[in-house]
């Protein structure tokens, strides 16, 4: 098997465990889309992004919304635009050329493409249930028709397909079965300290273990509606080198807290709790 990775460890602003290495390797090497599982904030999009700059394709996203169809990824037929350029004659348009006024979706450039693309297809729980199921046909076929022209749209090599879920509502078993699973597990401490070094490379130890600290402390916090994210410390490092804070001085709180959490129920906790 042959490591996709490798084109771009050590130069790449992801990293990625071996687990999801191994996971990304085997669904290109069997063609299968990767459905990518785990909490906000742990790299699930991010993943497509990198997987194309380190293969040199290009990247098509389609995010998903809970009124996406299936069949918006393949094509739309604007017959608003038609029936305007048909009453005031926009730009010389030939109404009666009805390939004009066909927009391909996401999925409908992917499979036209002239040659390989990483097709990310972000957030598919948001959809509803029907839309896995709808979308197995088409990536099994890796070709469509456009039924207004008649013209048949076929791959010319099969994109990498990309997933993710947030585990908002179970999926179809017969769409599971389509796909190569992995699950992303939040980052340990040691690969957090990774992360962090790959977005602040001038990050002194000292600094970044007074971060972590402080982050991990949040979240095994009891009753925490939303735990932060590693998103949300990058942030959070951030802020603190701009405004020169130094963790280890500060007592009372945890500085710019609203960086780390974000809901109002979670700020009153965090403040009920240095109080006491």
């Amino acid at each position: 098997m042959s490591a996709v990775f490798d084109q771009f460890t050590g130069t790449s602003r992801y990293i990625a465990s071996d687990e999801l290495k191994h996971a990304v390797n085997v669904a290109v090497a069997l063609a299968r889309p990767l459905l990518v599982r785990g909490e906000p904030g742990t790299g699930k999009t991010l993943l497509a992004e990198n997987l194309a700059e380190a293969l040199g394709l290009p990247l098509i996203r389609w995010h998903v919304k809970s009124t996406t169809k299936a069949r918006d990824g393949l094509y739309v037929y604007d017959t608003v635009a038609r029936l305007h350029d048909s009453r005031f004659g926009g730009d010389g348009h030939d109404v009666r050329d009805i390939a004009k006024y066909i927009k391909l979706g996401p999925l409908g450039e992917a499979l036209a493409a002239p040659s390989r693309v990483v097709l990310l297809i972000d957030e598919i729980d948001k959809a509803d249930i029907e839309f896995p199921n709808d979308l197995l046909h088409e990536l099994d076929a890796m070709k469509f028709r456009i039924d207004e022209t008649g013209k048949e749209v076929a791959a010319t090599e099969r994109p990498i397909v990309i997933i993710t879920s947030n585990n908002e509502k179970e999926l179809p078993d017969a769409f599971l079965r389509r796909c190569v699973f992995h699950y992303i597990q939040f980052p340990t401490r040691e690969l957090m300290s990774e992360i962090v070094r790959v977005h602040h490379p001038d990050i002194t130890d000292k600094v970044l273990d007074n971060a972590l600290e402080v982050f991990f402390g949040l979240r095994s916090t009891p009753r925490l509606r939303k735990k932060p994210s590693t998103s949300e410390l990058v942030d959070w490092i951030c802020a603190l080198k701009k405004a020169n804070v130094d963790l280890s001085r500060v007592s009372g709180g945890i500085p710019f807290l609203g960086t780390l959490l974000k809901t109002e129920q979670d700020i009153e906790l965090m403040g009920k709790r240095a109080k006491a």
